[in-house]
């Protein structure tokens, strides 16, 4: 942090590190708590994963001595790229494959609650609810629960809801782009949000 020599450098990296560890803090007080709500989760990889992207934009184009303009689109454009990637990497916990690198199924084993699973709680009936908090609350998972949970994902379009959302986040980082001069760099930066989520394309 210190060796660009940089105190517009520091500071933001500082502000990014002190988000990152209350994105953590707000994680673990949410933990297995089935009535976390979108608004939450949100919160959570906001402060988790798009504030890193998002500051490692933002300091590129500070050391790159760029104008606020182009240091404020830099920022939301890695904001929203940090988004879509976990989308993305939550997704493929319960729809990847083994060439995606994701094992089904372990964020639910761990109990973790990310999108998919937020948007089947929301719309679960008081016994699809009464499963939910059996699995995730209070951790108590049997054979057989893993597909029922992917089959209540799908009938509530949950899984359908989260890639969209991906796909969203990923438009709107490639949008955050378009006040940008054209460079060579610029393509890179678009093809870099299709790739984040090409893997649930």
């Amino acid at each position: 942090m210190v060796e660009a020599g940089n105190l517009r450098v520091l500071d933001i990296l500082a502000n990014a590190s002190a988000t990152i560890a209350e994105g953590e803090v707000l994680q673990l007080s949410a933990a297995q708590d089935v009535a976390t709500t979108e608004e939450i989760y949100f919160r959570v990889i906001r402060g988790k994963t798009a504030a890193l992207f998002s500051a490692a934009m933002e300091v590129g184009a500070v050391i790159a001595q760029k104008d606020d303009k182009t240091v404020q689109a830099l920022s939301n454009y890695g904001d929203a790229l940090g988004i879509s990637f976990q989308i993305v990497d939550d997704l493929l916990d319960y729809t990847g494959t083994e060439a995606t690198g994701k094992n089904i199924g372990d964020d639910f084993r761990e109990r973790k609650l990310t999108l998919p699973v937020i948007k089947a709680i929301a719309a679960a009936d008081p016994s699809e609810l009464a499963f939910w908090k059996k699995c995730i609350s209070k951790g108590t998972q049997d054979e057989g629960d893993l597909e029922h949970a992917l089959r209540l994902m799908n009938s509530h379009n949950a899984l359908k809801d989260t890639r969209t959302q991906a796909l969203y986040w990923a438009e709107k980082a490639k949008a955050a782009l378009d006040v940008l001069p054209e460079h060579e760099f610029k393509p890179m930066l678009m093809d870099l949000s299709n790739y984040v989520v090409s893997r649930v394309n």
